[in-house]
């Protein structure tokens, strides 16, 4: 048993995890994937798309492997965290064939932000056609920290664009600029008339709740119909937020961790702060989340009501028990693979599908069983 300490109102507890690493079914399906960091599954069984940080989107299948890098990908900014970042396809993807990307790019000062943009993903499977960029974060103030980049449609018309505030703490409560927020656009790319920052003066419309730290984790709850988030605290603190329209999430003024020297944070005033919105969930020892999903098919009768967040520093695929809005961490699973999670999905067959953020990163299938 380890020591773990949970969330809000459930203080440090002894658990023993429900699952251990040795009754957790791991199939290794891909190699050599230089640090991918999202997938996204085809329809009728043709595989998933994967992307590479450095830029490269790939597409791989059951039985034929990795392919070749599709053509047509926006050139992209890949230093420190940048790169291609999260890639989801559109939900009337059947007909339109349109692939979503986000990735870093750079400005005319050497500085980057992230972009989203769309193109067409050819019959042949080998090439996106007229792509073309829909959103910028501005202003771009990046030097390769803090992109976020994780993309959610909410299936009424929505797309929602998670974004980190470049390592530029007090962006995140700026609302003329576009860090630290979390973003609400149609599936065409404008801005929908109801966001809640529309006509107010200084305020960018596209703002749908703020005060982000660095997104890492974005997903639909599929039995609350919500947008949850999960985001990287400093040194301790990192969470698991609700947003909601127009709410503050905190960051830099409220926050459970400290800075990576162990000095407070400059800006913070403690870890609850009036007008501020306290997470659902957070770690005091961070295991750097990242992907995250909601299991909710009929595969594994066992995993129904999980949310399952990768780890980066902590290299292990967190398991936590989801009840209304209530979040209690359930076990530490792949803890004997010591690499770094980045994404984790759910695919249409009810497995579990890890992306691992290696220089020779692999593609695993995840099963609870021996």
């Amino acid at each position: 048993m380890s020591r773990i300490t949970l969330g809000l109102l459930v203080g440090a507890l002894l658990i023993s995890p429900a699952l251990s690493a040795a009754e957790t079914k791991v199939e290794v399906l891909q190699r050599q994937l230089d640090h991918p960091w999202s997938m996204a599954f085809l329809p009728d069984n043709q595989g998933m798309l994967i992307t590479l940080r450095g830029g490269q989107l790939r597409h791989w299948q059951a039985g034929k492997g990795l392919s070749e890098p599709i053509a047509g990908v926006p050139r992209v900014w890949a230093n420190g965290q940048g790169g291609l970042l999260d890639v989801v396809l559109a939900p009337d993807f059947a007909q339109s064939r349109r692939v979503w990307l986000s990735y870093a790019e750079t400005g005319e000062d050497g500085k980057a932000g992230t972009a989203v943009g769309y193109g067409r993903l050819n019959q042949q499977l080998t090439g996106l056609e007229a792509f073309q960029v829909v959103f910028r974060q501005m202003p771009k103030l990046s030097t390769g920290n803090h992109f976020g980049g994780r993309l959610v449609f909410d299936g009424k018309g929505h797309l929602f664009v998670g974004l980190g505030e470049n390592n530029q703490r007090p962006t995140a409560q700026e609302l003329d600029k576009l860090q630290g927020k979390v973003v609400r656009l149609t599936d065409e790319g404008k801005v929908p008339a109801d966001n809640p920052f529309v006509g107010t003066k200084g305020a960018r419309p596209e703002i749908w709740a703020y005060g982000i730290r660095n997104p890492q984790g974005m997903a639909m709850n599929p039995w609350s119909d919500t947008l949850w988030l999960n985001e990287h605290g400093p040194k301790g603190g990192d969470e698991i937020n609700i947003p909601q329209p127009g709410k503050n999430y905190g960051w830099p003024l409220a926050t459970h961790g400290v800075n990576y020297s162990g000095l407070p944070i400059p800006e913070a005033k403690g870890e609850k702060v009036t007008g501020t919105e306290q997470p659902i969930f957070f770690w005091q020892h961070s295991p750097a989340v990242s992907g995250m999903a909601f299991y909710n098919a009929d595969k594994f009768p066992q995993w129904q009501h999980k949310l399952f967040i990768g780890a980066l520093k902590d290299q292990t695929l967190i398991m936590l028990n989801v009840d209304g809005n209530k979040v209690t961490e359930e076990a530490r699973l792949l803890t004997d693979k010591k690499q770094r999670i980045r994404d984790v999905r759910v695919g249409p067959d009810g497995y579990l599908y890890v992306l691992t953020d290696e220089s020779d990163g692999e593609l695993w299938r995840v099963s609870p069983e021996a």
